[in-house]
């Protein structure tokens, strides 16, 4: 499953991203992944959960996103979830790239069992409406 926090820059998406993941550590069996462009959130995620700074990986497309992905969740097979702030510049993806994108995600969580929760910064009139079905927080 692949649920998405939406909304303009700079409206809150980090922080309940954050609250969302701190809090769902506590039911979670497996292990959990945090993907961010740096490490700036390092110190306000629970000690559980494996913060991942993508911009130190050579991250160049789209395409080149979902194989890191992919890659983490081969080396983890306790792998439950992901969490993903920031899914346009983690993934070098543009606004009209972004439905694509999440499409693969879809794949990759539907054939491994992970559940993906993710930040965009996009609005729900960007989305299609088999994306917006997706959704579950709008700021």
């Amino acid at each position: 499953m692949v649920q998405l926090i939406i909304g303009e820059k700079g409206k809150g998406k980090t922080k309940e991203l954050l609250d969302k993941v701190n809090k769902e550590i506590q039911d979670i069996t497996g292990n959990v992944v945090y993907l961010d462009k740096n490490t700036r959130h390092m110190f306000e995620l629970n000690n559980k959960i494996r913060l991942i700074d993508c911009s130190e990986y050579l991250l160049d497309s789209p395409d080149a996103f979902v194989g890191f992905v992919s890659g983490i969740i081969s080396q983890d097979h306790d792998l439950q979830k992901m969490y993903l702030d920031s899914l346009m510049k983690v993934a070098k993806v543009e606004a009209d790239g972004v439905e694509s994108i999440l499409k693969k995600l879809e794949v990759v969580s539907e054939k491994f069992k992970i559940d993906f929760v993710i930040s965009v910064s996009v609005t729900e009139s960007d989305l299609s409406d088999e994306m917006k079905a997706n959704v579950i927080l709008s700021l």
